[in-house]
């Protein structure tokens, strides 16, 4: 058997190469594999952080509300993340800055504004997650949503107060991700829609509805999901100049994971109405599982909400603290902070007990409202503000597809403003 000593092993230099110049290969795997995880995380953190309980229920509630037609206002939403979600992604990886930091830079207290403003968005967003796990854990054990939701809470605390909060996190959010989606595809198939005409309609719809299509955005990249991603990317340490690559790659593929999920949970409960089955007001996308898949169903529906909002719990809370801190705070303040804020949230639920359906509607035409803030902030930047990108030439195409995607933004932010505001008057 033969020793080999430690004086055998070539060293590594400070620079992290060995005295033939080559890197480590172990030491270069790890590195890779580490930047995939951070990649893979960031992307579904954001995806996951848009799929949550009302997501799910705004998808349930438009598709019984227009049908096949649901798929235009699905598609063109798609359309307009994508642009919005490369601008945004490019902008913070390649400058190293989160949004706030960019938009005070770009005229001072413009960017705490926005924190505010996504803070309050996320709060609101977070007590109909926490309320969406204890529906989930109601559906899929048959416990006392309260008691679900506190538990479920719970769980998104302990991962943030792991030693390895980061890892845990990036992990979590990939395999729930997973989870949703096989369980959204199997119902799907199971339930038999008529792809064709929501093909046809997806082009060549019969009903338009700009209500919907803010509220879509909304509910996807509104607010503190379209950062979410984006900053957990760069506080992973992928960001700069050289990254541009595979930025532009995880922020498409974030909006195509959202879009698949919305699709895929679309034609789910389109093949149960175009069945004639009645589903139940208080429950669409319950009901519809149910109908598709009968109780297995139900309580696959269970695993995907409680999945879908748990997620979004910790997403809502990792983007929101990321809003009123800096880059300088520590790692270990960051977290405690988002243990406290899910501890308010918690607690708001339980006192509130419940998370109405029209709150969660409400909450994803309020982020698209205030979407075009911080978009047009970090716009600017791309145009006029080389020095905080390091002297990053910004791709002209990439910047008129983003000023039309704001364009787009603010009008159906207005189209949609009226409909709000009859939401919250009842009038």
């Amino acid at each position: 058997m033969t020793t080999v000593s430690h004086a055998d092993i070539p060293h590594a230099g400070p620079d992290g190469s060995t005295p033939s110049g080559t890197a480590p290969k172990t030491d270069s795997r790890a590195a890779s594999a580490t930047r995939r995880t951070a990649l893979l995380g960031a992307m579904f953190l954001m995806a996951t952080s848009a799929i949550g309980p009302g997501f799910i229920t705004q998808t349930a509630t438009f598709t019984v509300q227009m049908g096949a037609a649901f798929a235009f206002a699905i598609l063109v939403s798609i359309l307009i993340d994508i642009a919005v979600q490369m601008n945004v992604w490019r902008v913070i990886g390649v400058s190293g800055m989160r949004a706030q930091e960019l938009a005070n830079s770009v005229l001072p207290g413009l960017g705490w504004v926005l924190a505010a403003l996504v803070f309050l968005g996320g709060m609101v967003f977070n007590i109909g997650n926490i309320a969406g796990t204890g529906l989930g854990a109601n559906a899929m054990l048959g416990v006392d949503p309260l008691i679900g939701g506190a538990v479920s809470a719970l769980i998104a605390l302990l991962i943030f107060l792991s030693k390895r909060a980061g890892v845990a996190l990036d992990r979590i959010v990939v395999v729930l991700g997973a989870v949703m989606i096989l369980l959204m595809l199997y119902v799907a198939i199971t339930s038999a829609p008529p792809v064709g005409e929501a093909l046809r309609q997806s082009v060549m719809p019969e009903e338009v509805d700009f209500f919907v299509i803010v509220t879509l955005v909304g509910g996807t990249i509104g607010g503190y999901i379209t950062y979410a991603g984006a900053h957990r990317m760069i506080d992973s340490g992928v960001k700069g100049v050289d990254d541009v690559q595979d930025i532009t790659r995880s922020s498409v593929a974030s909006i195509l994971v959202t879009g698949l999920m919305r699709a895929l949970l679309f034609l789910a409960i389109l093949g149960v109405v175009a069945s004639g089955a009645v589903l139940s007001k208080d429950s669409l996308a319950a009901s519809a599982f149910q109908a598709a898949a009968g109780d297995i169903g139900l309580r696959m529906f269970g695993i995907v909400l409680w999945a879908a909002a748990v997620t979004s719990v910790i997403g809502a809370s990792y983007t929101s603290i990321s809003f009123v801190t800096r880059s300088t705070t520590s790692v270990r303040t960051r977290n405690l902070l988002t243990v406290a804020f899910i501890v308010v949230c918690t607690a708001l639920y339980l006192a509130l007990r419940q998370a109405p359906q029209t709150l969660l509607v409400f909450a994803g035409a309020f982020n698209g409202m205030i979407l075009p803030v911080g978009f047009a902030a970090l716009l600017y930047v791309a145009w006029r503000r080389r020095d905080l990108l390091h002297g990053y030439r910004y791709p002209r195409w990439l910047l008129v597809m983003g000023a039309l995607a704001w364009l787009v933004s603010v009008f159906i932010a207005v189209r949609g403003f009226v409909p709000m505001v009859t939401m919250i008057t009842g009038a």
